[in-house]
């Protein structure tokens, strides 16, 4: 989690992922002030989520195949978002952008969720 980074400003490092189910995925706030959490309504039904407190290493291990919305919540509007795919998924769900989400947000997720299809 970085203040500044190649993507721009307030982001995740990668704010893409994929992986298997069972694996585990360390968040580090390398810069101070962020947290990294699950989105509730961004997760797959039944799916165990997480939330980190602002400063702390989150370790988080993905049991349940689906795609995730990521974000850090003082920073969300400002679009610090991240997608994890676990499995095979080669699109997110119809309903993975619906809800409340803040354009910068929406923006990152837009970009990120094509990553599914490669």
């Amino acid at each position: 989690m970085l203040n500044r980074g190649d993507a721009g400003t307030m982001i995740f490092e990668p704010a893409f992922l994929r992986i298997a189910a069972g694996d585990t995925v360390t968040f580090l706030s390398t810069d101070r002030g962020h947290n990294a959490e699950t989105i509730p309504e961004m997760m797959p039904e039944g799916a165990a989520g997480f939330e980190g407190r602002i400063n702390e290493e989150v370790v988080a291990t993905f049991d349940t195949d689906g795609v995730y919305g990521i974000r850090c919540k003082p920073h969300f509007a400002m679009g610090m978002v991240m997608t994890i795919a676990v499995g095979e998924d080669t699109q997110a769900p119809d309903n993975f952008l619906e809800g409340r989400i803040p354009r910068g947000a929406r923006a990152r997720f837009e970009e990120q969720i094509a990553s599914l299809a490669n």
